[in-house]
């Protein structure tokens, strides 16, 4: 993964095979994504580059997120649960996700359009830095499949290492497991997932 933003920009996040190629996403939304650098520049972010990606902020808290897909470019604002939305333009980054804080893009020139939200938008977020501000963490309830109860009912050992997972973690298991429709399969992947669980590793860590 790319750790200078300019990088970002010239050949790509470093995450795909398509990095540094002709058909890599960032080339794709070139435009889109260069205006969306030169807002959050003028807003007066600071400018790095995490998880292979752009990433602006601002009294040492991350603001917000540049992204490339196939599909489209992103704009993810951090703390989401924070933002009030008013134009009814974020969206959620997944079916999986509590809060929409995204900014989706399938056409340049919507940046230009919409540069007066985005700005009022990115302000919105440099204030809840300032003031120290961030969102209340409810607790979210998992709710466990069968067969990892089962599972963690008979191995002691998986059942300590799951407990002492991130609740992030934890949920990262159960989105795995409950997309499997039959009992067989989620009770195979509970067998390949237990030496990642007991490493302290969520469903999609390497």
């Amino acid at each position: 993964m790319i750790t200078d933003p300019e990088d970002y920009f010239l050949i790509g996040c470093g995450r795909c095979k398509r990095f540094a190629t002709p058909d890599c996403s960032v080339r794709k939304w070139a435009d889109g994504l260069k205006h969306l650098r030169q807002i959050c520049r003028e807003v007066g972010l600071m400018e790095t580059a995490k998880w292979g990606h752009p990433c602006y902020m601002h009294n040492g808290r991350n603001i917000a997120l540049l992204g490339a897909f196939r599909g489209d470019f992103r704009l993810s604002y951090f703390n989401p649960a924070l933002m009030k939305d008013p134009e009814k333009v974020l969206v959620k980054r997944g079916p999986n996700t509590q809060n929409a804080g995204m900014m989706s893009f399938t056409d340049g020139a919507a940046v230009k359009r919409m540069e007066p939200v985005i700005v009022s938008y990115l302000e919105e977020a440099v204030g809840y830095a300032d003031a120290g501000i961030l969102p209340i963490k409810e607790p979210v309830k998992i709710e466990l499949p069968d067969e990892l109860v089962e599972a963690m009912d008979i191995d002691p050992e998986l059942a300590e290492a799951f407990h002492k997972l991130t609740p992030g973690r934890q949920r990262s298991y159960v989105i795995n497991l409950n997309g499997a429709k039959a009992s067989a399969t989620r009770t195979t992947r509970i067998e390949k997932f237990r030496d990642k669980i007991i490493l302290g590793k969520g469903a999609m860590e390497r």
